[in-house]
Parts: structure tokens; C-alpha cells; sequence
């Protein structure tokens, strides 16, 4: 497959704001048009080719090698291709995304996939806060695709998220859920205080015991049948979610009652 692989050759001093590396910007360009993509490196303008290698032309699939930790907004609003990281990234990784896969061989920073609308992220390390969230100001987050993270995540995931599904197979902090109004999020590992803090409609899905607000009402103790056609679709995500009843059931709670809210949380009860 052809491809464009771009190598780290000199770390940032501050900040590099990159949203010129998305398949849809590159699928078109030749190499030497891709070298001399303008980047910000603070308030300054410099050609991508200052800090990167570049190999490769005309090819919606990319390969990033490097530590990124200081390189922000990879793959911002991309419809199509495929982008693969190894190493760390920066924040704003897949922000507005659209389309196409993003695939991390390390940890990324906040606001990953915010506002996403389609497509699959899929971060092999932790990630930083507001994963799939909304950014400050906009009352709608995360409306479709996948976020995948395998490590832990920060605080206020899937806030304000509409549609989509987050699946964060460590820890998650503080706010996860935050004002919540469809999807579903994942906790594999549970998470902190305040789950689903004045979230309205959408589903908490928790594989380890965790304390919820006392806005949040226990509603029954079940195997919902939805949950067998998610445990096989996140079966294919390399995601095993739990749902016979021989192996246990999961204990439901409705709310945020404060707000008032449709929302549910369930948390899985092993069978003794």
C-alpha cells in the first residue's frame, strides 16, 4: 500500500500546531508540496519539513514515528484513510473527525476525538481528559464513531456526548459521563467520582463496582437483552463484555434525577 511516512527529527520547543496531517490534506499533494505544508510552531509559520522527514506522496494513509507529545491537532476533521501513530501524541488527536481510523502505539493527550462524528480511534496507551467530549462553549460533543482507549482516561469523558460509543479499559477520573445525552461509554476499569453527573439520556456501562451521586435511583437488577448484540459487536473490537446470567448481572440505576434525566447506568455484579 502506498503511504506517507513522516519521522520526528527535532522535538518542538513549544507547541506545534499540525492539523495539515490528515489523509484529505495529503491524498493529493506531492511530496514537495507536503514538506512545505505550513505548520505552527508557537506564533510562528514553518514548513512541516523543519521537524519531520517526509516520505512518500499522494496517499491518505500515514505513518507518524516520534514522541508527539508537544505536536497538536493530527488527523483534525479527516473524512477518510488511515493515520498511525507510534509514540506519544499531543491534544485535539482526531478532533471533528468524519471518517477513516486513527491508531496509537502510545498515549494521547487531551480532547481526543472531540466532537467526532464518524470513524474509529483506537489509543493502545492512556489518554488525557474530555475524551470524545465537547469543547468549552459548544453544547454537543461526541455525535458518532468509536473511541477506543486500552489504558486510563482523565476526567469529564463523553461529555455532552450525543451518539457513538467510548470504551476506556482502564480507570477513568472524575465526571465520567459528564451531562451526557446519548451513546454509550464503556468502564472497564470503573471510574472516580460523579459518574453521569446531570447526564439526560445515554447509557454507563461499568464492569467494576462504583459510587454514584444519590440523584441516581436503582431501578432493578437484570441482563439487559441489548447487551448480547454489544458484547458481539465489541467482541470484534477486542472488547469482552460480560452478559450471561451464570457469570452475573448487572444492577441498573436511572437518572440524573437532578437534572431531571432518562440516563442509566449499569454496573456489573459478578455471580458469587
Amino acid at each position: 500500500m502506498n503511504k506517507i511516512k513522516l519521522t520526528l527529527k527535532k522535538n518542538p520547543t513549544v507547541v506545534l500546531e499540525a492539523e495539515v496531517i490528515a489523509p484529505d490534506y495529503f491524498l493529493e499533494r506531492s511530496n514537495e508540496e507536503i514538506c512545505a505544508s505550513v505548520v505552527y510552531h508557537g506564533k510562528r509559520e514553518k514548513r512541516l519539513d523543519e521537524f519531520f522527514d517526509v516520505e512518500g506522496e499522494c496517499s491518505d494513509c500515514i505513518e507518524i514515528h516520534g514522541n508527539l507529545h508537544r505536536v497538536r491537532h493530527v488527523g483534525r476533521a479527516m473524512t477518510r484513510g488511515e493515520v498511525t501513530i507510534h509514540g506519544d501524541v499531543g491534544m485535539h488527536l482526531g478532533a471533528l473527525m468524519n471518517g477513516g481510523v486513527i491508531e496509537v502505539f502510545g498515549n494521547a493527550g487531551d480532547w481526543l476525538g472531540g466532537e467526532m462524528k464518524k470513524g474509529k480511534i483506537h489509543v493502545h496507551g492512556d489518554a488525557g481528559q474530555q475524551v470524545g467530549a465537547a469543547y468549552r462553549g459548544s453544547m454537543m460533543g461526541m455525535k458518532g464513531g468509536t473511541i477506543l482507549v486500552d489504558g486510563n482516561a482523565g476526567i469529564e469523558v463523553g461529555m455532552r456526548m450525543r451518539r457513538g460509543l467510548i470504551v476506556i479499559g482502564g480507570a477513568a477520573r472524575d465526571f465520567a459521563g459528564l451531562q451526557m445525552k446519548g451513546g454509550t461509554i464503556v468502564l472497564c476499569g470503573g471510574a472516580e467520582i460523579r459518574t453521569g453527573a446531570w447526564m439526560q439520556r445515554g447509557t454507563i456501562i461499568s464492569l467494576k463496582d462504583i459510587a454514584l451521586m444519590p440523584t441516581f435511583a436503582e431501578s432493578g437488577v437484570y441482563n439487559p437483552t441489548f447487551l448480547n448484540v454489544y458484547s458481539q459487536h465489541l467482541n470484534t473490537l477486542g472488547v469482552q463484555l460480560p452478559f450471561a446470567e451464570v457469570d452475573g448481572r448487572y444492577r441498573r440505576y436511572s437518572g440524573d434525577r437532578g437534572v431531571p434525566g432518562k440516563g442509566e447506568i449499569l454496573i456489573w455484579e459478578p455471580a458469587v
